[in-house]
């Protein structure tokens, strides 16, 4: 593991920690491996666990919420009552997929969205979990999905990225009027501009 979760000013940014939509520039921020599993990381786990809920999703990864690190959350139940289904996993990657199934998909960074998307049917993944063990498991159908989705994440890829060209004409109204509430949330000064943006997830990566 490389890397480090940085506290202090992640403990700063965590007050105004939100799902961000797309195209905050986050989203296409490649991920930082995190190496230092921390009091902070922990209150930063949890804050996205609610997150998730509240936007009945079953997966949130860290760049969604603007934090330019490989850390991802998830809970194929959808269920908050269901913790023991919790998952919390750092700096994953796929080592080995099988198979492919189109199945239809949505994004909690595009919400309102669902397309058909094509991914493996089975994954093979290794991750490190919260005692710094490195974990290897095979998941299959829902849980492989969100599993690759947000992996996707994590490296600056969408699930719009995967949509065949049906649906990519299909969504092009509904990614335009993402675009345009974007530039009007700029405009009003609820979202800084971009060059802003970046220099807030260069500033996250750089702290030590």
């Amino acid at each position: 593991m490389r890397g480090s979760f940085h506290s202090a000013h992640v403990s700063r940014y965590n007050q105004f920690m939100k799902i961000v939509h797309y195209p905050h520039p986050a989203l296409r921020h490649p991920a930082k491996a995190v190496g230092c599993i921390d009091k902070q990381l922990h209150l930063t786990i949890g804050q996205m666990m609610e997150l998730m809920y509240e936007a009945k999703g079953l997966g949130l990864a860290a760049p969604q919420v603007a934090l330019p690190y490989q850390l991802l959350v998830m809970n194929v139940t959808g269920d908050a009552n269901k913790r023991e289904c919790e998952e919390v996993y750092l700096n994953p990657r796929i080592v080995e997929r099988k198979g492919t199934v189109e199945d239809e998909e949505g994004c909690l960074s595009f919400p309102g969205l669902y397309q058909k998307i094509r991914r493996s049917k089975s994954v093979k993944i290794q991750a490190y979990n919260l005692k710094g063990q490195l974990v290897e498991k095979v998941v299959n159908d829902i849980e492989a999905r969100a599993w690759q989705h947000e992996i996707d994440h994590l490296n600056g890829v969408l699930f719009i990225d995967m949509m065949g060209p049906i649906a990519k004409l299909t969504s092009r109204s509904s990614i335009k009027n993402f675009e345009r509430e974007f530039k009007k949330a700029q405009e009003k000064g609820e979202i800084p501009p971009e060059v802003e943006i970046e220099k807030l997830l260069a500033s996250l990566e750089a702290q030590h």
